[in-house]
């Protein structure tokens, strides 16, 4: 196993071993790029990402990718469509695996990325851009975001992206098709949804149990809980951190 790396490596190669060989994943910048990239270089060779651009493609790029118009990334590409192809896609049902991230996540996967408070004033944030529709039409979604305290509340005060609502069987209540947040992948550990609600499956090496406890300001389900172990996410390999790093030689996304 590698012996040194940074979090956001960590995160990468968890990221990555979410996709399976002949999935079709919505990728979007940033680590969700890069784990595509190591996903379909390593045990996911068959499977194909597609980007909100337009970008269709089956391999990585041979460039450190900033933005998703990059003509590194259009090299090669598979297809270079438009928004209305790769939404429609997901409308078809094509995407087996979604990825998004969010300013604040509640306990049942909802995420705000709309508009937060911060004292007396109001934040206006970026809004959903594609994240509303990745969220209710693919098969699954993969959240990843910076474990801060700041970020975890009990109920969004503005829900930009469903997860599973209120839990239990909401999704299908309210007719969404996808089946919703599968994971959340923290720079402090990995969740799983029981009966759609957040639950710790995993913490990264050097994060305890009690250090995510006192992150989040609600009584957290644990794996433990349903008589099952809290792991400890596996270190990346050496080829995939060879790959994060071939993929971002100056850690440019990864520092």
């Amino acid at each position: 196993m590698a012996t040194e790396y940074t979090s956001r490596e960590l995160m990468v190669t968890t990221a990555a071993n979410e996709i399976r060989d002949d999935e079709c994943a919505f990728v979007g910048m940033r680590l969700p790029l890069l784990a595509y990239q190591v996903a379909v270089s390593t045990h996911a060779p068959n499977s194909v990402a597609v980007f909100e651009n337009g970008t269709v493609r089956d391999a990585p790029s041979d460039e450190l990718i900033y933005t998703m118009g990059d003509l590194a990334h259009l090299d090669r590409s598979v297809s270079t469509t438009n928004m209305i192809d790769v939404m429609s896609r997901l409308q078809r049902g094509d995407v087996d695996i979604g990825f998004i991230g969010g300013a604040e996540i509640d306990r049942y996967g909802n995420l705000n990325t709309t508009r937060v408070r911060a004292g007396d004033r109001t934040i206006r944030l970026p809004g959903s851009g594609g994240a509303c529709d990745i969220s209710v039409l693919s098969d699954r979604t993969v959240i990843i975001m910076p474990h801060e305290p700041r970020r975890f509340v009990e109920e969004v005060t503005y829900r930009t992206s469903p997860g599973h609502g209120t839990g239990g069987d909401w999704r299908a209540a309210e007719g969404l098709r996808g089946g919703g947040p599968d994971a959340l992948i923290t720079t402090k550990g990995v969740f799983r949804f029981e009966n759609g609600e957040l639950t710790l499956s995993s913490v990264h090496p050097g994060v305890s149990v009690d250090e995510i406890h006192e992150s989040i300001p609600w009584e957290l389900r644990t794996a433990a809980d349903g008589d099952e172990e809290i792991e400890t996410t596996p270190e990346p390999t050496p080829t995939e951190l060879e790959y994060v790093r071939e993929f971002d030689p100056d850690g440019f996304w990864t520092e």
